[in-house]
């Protein structure tokens, strides 16, 4: 079962997330805000997702993935309040990291994120 709640969320793109250090570097700074982060890594094109209850916290963890650089670094969805799905267990933090744009498709889907996440990604237009 799921149960929604409200959530600053943010969606980032690149060019690619390859470096596992950058990536050890993004999951830290979700635990020091306690956000959910979810990132396509792999190839390209590389996304990450986060979403937590505190905006400036999420705009720190943005403005901390702008830092390291990234190739074609776009915050194609500036973190603003959304109602969000999650499951009744879920809590806060954590991190995910999937291998395929359309495993990240799905689960922003399951948030309840799907036609955000595409206008985001270009798939669709406003």
């Amino acid at each position: 079962m799921s149960r929604s709640v409200n959530a600053f969320v943010a969606l980032i793109r690149t060019h690619h997330i390859t470096s596992r250090k950058k990536l050890a570097r993004v999951r830290k700074a979700a635990a020091l805000y306690d956000l959910h982060v979810l990132v396509r890594s792999g190839g390209s094109p590389g996304i990450m997702y986060a979403e937590g209850p505190d905006e400036a916290a999420v705009n720190n963890w943005v403005n901390g993935v702008q830092a390291l650089r990234y190739k074609d670094f776009q915050c194609v969805q500036k973190p603003a309040a959304k109602s969000i799905q999650v499951a009744d267990r879920a809590s806060g933090g954590g991190f995910e990291e999937v291998a395929s744009v359309a495993d990240f498709g799905e689960r922003m889907e399951r948030r309840g994120l799907g036609s955000w996440w595409k206008i985001g990604m270009g798939y669709i237009s406003e």
